[in-house]
């Protein structure tokens, strides 16, 4: 009898041949798989990150922080030059649009405003449902009953109407766009 040779490739080299074609088939899997969540996860992180912004782009400056709290409440410093407002809580109309797409969202904060003293407030859904931030508007004028109300509900960005018309606000003096943060 004849010793098999140890060497021979007759027996090594069909198992090589597979190795190599598994090896290549589990490595173009990968490859898809990568792609593939690499896909899933771009539009929310997108749209995370085109929160962020918005969020940071409407945020004061470092520089220009002018609040200052006092007793839980947040105050104006007498340097801004701000006087005190026209119209009693009462009488200051607001207009509450649901910005962030939470059922119910407005009607609880008409709901809260009333408790602070607000008359009863309309209530809406915003064009948008993607607002980062909550945003107070106020019409020509009512600039210091923004400022307060947004001191009221402990908001950060305050402005004159923008994308608003006065007419669409049915009366109201002052408008709150609810949103996600």
């Amino acid at each position: 009898m004849q010793a098999p040779l140890l060497g021979s490739d007759i027996s090594i080299r069909p198992w090589r041949t597979a190795t190599l074609v598994a090896g290549l088939i589990a490595t173009v899997e990968f490859v898809a798989l990568v792609v593939l969540g690499a896909m899933l996860l771009a539009k929310p992180l997108s749209h995370a990150v085109l929160r962020q912004a918005e969020a940071s782009a409407a945020a004061p400056t470092k520089k220009a922080a002018a609040k200052v709290v006092v007793k839980g409440t947040l105050a104006v410093p007498k340097h801004l030059g701000i006087a005190k407002p026209k119209l009693a809580r009462s009488r200051t109309g607001i207009f509450i649009l649901n910005g962030n797409g939470r059922t119910g969202a407005a009607s609880s904060e008409a709901a809260r405003l009333q408790h602070l003293g607000y008359p009863p407030a309309r209530t809406g859904n915003a064009a948008r449902h993607d607002y980062a931030t909550t945003v107070v508007m106020y019409r020509p004028g009512m600039r210091t009953e923004g400022i307060r109300l947004a001191r009221d509900l402990h908001v950060k960005v305050v402005g004159p109407l923008d994308g608003l018309r006065p007419a669409a606000l049915h009366g109201a003096k002052l408008v709150v766009i609810l949103g996600v943060g």
